[in-house]
């Protein structure tokens, strides 16, 4: 399994770079893994999407999409598509340690 370094510690990845193990990431690793998806800063907003994904992850298994996302986490659709160009879902997911979530291509 490949690995990682994020904020001085080895975590384990799988091929496209999420991590395998939730439970290794911290909160220092969110700006070097913004950062690598282009997001130079993170605001209130950003976080409070990680934080919402995180949480959703811990009580359903799995990260919510991008249309639950806008739904549920307090930021609308065309916010999170300004917060995570790239995708927000998948993004936000990878800054946020979980899994990408089902549905993310």
């Amino acid at each position: 399994m490949p690995t990682a370094s994020y904020a001085g510690s080895e975590v384990t990845v799988n091929d496209e770079g999420f991590f395998t193990d939730p439970g290794q990431w911290r909160e220092e690793m969110a700006p070097q893994l913004a950062a690598a998806a282009g997001i130079t800063e993170l605001t209130e907003r950003h976080w409070q999407v990680i934080k919402f994904m995180r949480h959703e992850y811990e009580a359903k298994g799995t990260g919510p999409t991008v249309r639950v996302l806008g739904k549920t986490s307090g930021v609308t659709v065309k916010e999170l598509y300004q917060l995570f160009p790239q995708g927000p879902a998948k993004t936000a997911a990878k800054i946020a340690g979980i899994p990408k979530p089902r549905g993310c291509i």
